[in-house]
């Protein structure tokens, strides 16, 4: 049998010409990246990790003062990033297991990176106490209490995790929850109830449900080991990390909230003889005890998430402000002048200015706060702020002491040390003003929380 002959306007093949051209077309769409081949509107996200454990180790910084010296390491520090883009807009989310990250460092992490502004990057740290310095504290002799080198290393490494993010960023679906979490993760410290025990998850998972990361905000001082053991750690925050990992997958950040004065880890061994009246008991500073103050976040936060719904399209909104302190502490303004990072300032005024940002993510609102806030100016923004979901990410865009309300300033002997590392009495009039303004400009608003908004 004969095969018939097709007619021209048959043939199966293509002109050389136009092979060429779709050669050529999907040769530019693959080099330009996931990011381009999405959908302009579509919700993605895309996370990264880079290890900054120090080699060879270097002393714990716990604040100001000597760092002490380490030799072991209990787990690996980190930078963690956390990207989200939607149409036009981006936002980076980092977080370093370091005990503070000046803004002057964080401006060298958002010079290396060139596809998300870098108003939009917010750079926030665990607040571990067993890393090294990261402020450059002078030490009263010329010198100085940190490595250059190191500093660095953590900035480039950093830039590579949101580098990489970005790289990995894929359609993407968020859930997001807010609960109680349990007894025995944080304590206050000064006062052993007045602390925010509100856990706020955000988690972005992939079109079939696979989680892309998982970010906690929760308000605790990571110091169950402290700077005083020769253990360079990410202290809980580490078993944490791991945990959230091993039983969901994907990447989990720690961003901390309100957690000045003092918020810390509950590792007090109510076993042994302490002082009921002052609520005071000896603390147990062991990995073990930061393994089980790790894994019980990390469980708390997984079933306060449950059974969140999946947002399939939410909204992604990024706005910053400066936003300009006095410094009345000797201590802190010695920092400013005499640190070899040579942090911005205004001298003429003996002012400093730092950025806070407000993002609103679907119906989630974050807004950064540039040091360590007292838990009632924490509480007070939340119930000012007007998502149905309200996180504070604090020590974000800067690490400058403790932010004090002006009435709780010097005003009791508890509050001594704290109002001394902090930058002067109107620092929390300042932020909250600030802050809630921000939140009047950019939040979207509902009848509810509108009307809730005028009660108050």
């Amino acid at each position: 049998m004969t095969t018939p002959t097709l007619p021209p306007r048959f043939t199966p093949f293509l002109p050389v010409r136009s092979i060429a051209l779709a050669c050529l077309a999907l040769a530019m769409l693959l080099a330009a990246g996931p990011d381009a081949r999405a959908d302009d509107h579509e919700f993605q996200a895309g996370a990264a990790m880079r290890v900054i454990t120090p080699n060879p180790l270097l002393p714990v910084s716990g604040g100001m003062g000597r760092p002490e010296p380490a030799t072991e390491t209990r787990g690996e520090l980190t930078a963690r990033a956390l990207v989200f883009r939607k149409g036009g807009e981006s936002v980076a989310i980092v977080s370093l297991d370091l005990l503070g990250f000046p803004s002057v460092l964080c401006d060298r992490v958002r010079a290396k990176v060139d596809r998300i502004p870098a108003e939009n990057i917010l750079i926030g740290v665990t607040h571990t106490h067993s890393a090294p310095d990261c402020y450059a504290f002078p030490d009263g002799q010329g010198g100085h209490t940190a490595d250059l080198d190191y500093l660095d290393t953590v900035c480039n490494r950093a830039a590579e995790a949101v580098n990489a993010a970005i790289d990995q960023l894929r359609p993407a679906r968020l859930r997001v929850a807010t609960g109680e979490a349990a007894e025995r993760i944080a304590f206050n410290y000064y006062a052993p109830a007045l602390y925010d025990r509100r856990m706020s998850i955000l988690q972005a998972v992939d079109p079939e449900g696979a989680a892309i990361a998982t970010l906690v905000n929760y308000a605790v001082h990571p110091e169950v080991l402290g700077n005083g053991l020769g253990i360079l750690s990410p202290d809980l925050i580490g078993p944490f990390c791991e945990r959230v990992e091993e039983t969901v997958g994907g990447l989990a950040l720690f961003m901390n909230g309100a957690q000045g004065g003092m918020v810390t880890a509950d590792n007090r061994d109510m076993d042994a003889k302490g002082d009921p009246l002052a609520a005071r008991w000896p603390g147990i500073q062991t990995w073990d005890e930061c393994l089980r103050i790790g894994h019980l976040m990390a469980d708390e936060a997984l079933r306060i998430l449950g059974d969140a719904p999946e947002q399939a399209d939410p909204a992604l909104e990024c706005h910053a402000e400066d936003v300009t302190f006095p410094v009345e502490s000797e201590d802190l303004w010695n920092v400013v002048l005499y640190s070899p990072l040579d942090y911005p300032r205004n001298e003429a005024d003996r002012s400093v200015t730092s950025r806070i940002n407000l993002v609103n993510l679907g119906n989630a609102q974050i807004l950064t706060i540039p040091g360590e806030a007292m838990p009632n100016v924490g509480f007070y923004l939340k119930r000012k702020m007007r998502g149905e979901h309200n996180l504070l990410f604090g020590l974000t865009n800067d690490a400058f002491g403790y932010i004090l309300a002006r009435v709780d300033f010097q005003s009791f002997p508890r509050y001594d040390y704290v109002s001394r590392v902090c930058l002067g009495e109107m620092t929390g009039e300042i932020l909250m003003e600030a802050a809630l303004g921000l939140v009047d400009r950019a939040s979207p608003i509902n009848e509810n929380q509108e009307q809730a908004h005028h009660d108050d």
